[in-house]
């Protein structure tokens, strides 16, 4: 990708259908990680409404900003009913849902790809049935 501006940060938008915690977290850490370099947003396809108490909990004990977090629609970042979206670089999608989804036209014609990140229930389900074999007073 060739930029016309070596010191315009690119601008990386992550995508999950409720915007309220694997999108928020990976905003707030490319935000803070690639400061100077790249400039992180979020959205959703069916957005939450809120940011998931979980997430601001984790980014706030490492000690991320999370004043500014909110669960956003991804319309937000679309042209055509958003003619002040920032130019996109990057697109990622980090939810299966939102990946099998048709997305708006992103300003930029932006790189895209999929970074799929397991929902924490799903996660937990699948670590349950890992562990189930082993003694529950295990690590208590």
């Amino acid at each position: 990708m060739t930029r016309l501006d070596p010191t315009k940060p690119f601008n990386v938008l992550f995508l999950c259908t409720g915007n309220s915690a694997r999108s928020i977290l990976a905003e707030s850490i490319m935000n803070r990680v690639g400061a100077g370099k790249f400039k992180a947003y979020s959205a959703g396809s069916m957005p939450a409404g809120k940011v998931n108490p979980f997430a601001l909990t984790l980014l706030q004990r490492l000690n991320y900003p999370t004043g500014d977090l909110r669960s956003k629609a991804w319309e937000e970042f679309s042209r055509p009913t958003n003619p002040d979206a920032p130019d996109l670089d990057f697109v990622f999608t980090v939810c299966d849902n939102a990946a099998g989804e048709v997305c708006p036209i992103w300003p930029g014609q932006p790189m895209s790809a999929h970074w799929g990140l397991p929902a924490r229930r799903r996660l937990r389900a699948r670590m349950r049935r890992r562990l189930s074999p082993l003694p529950m007073h295990i690590g208590c």
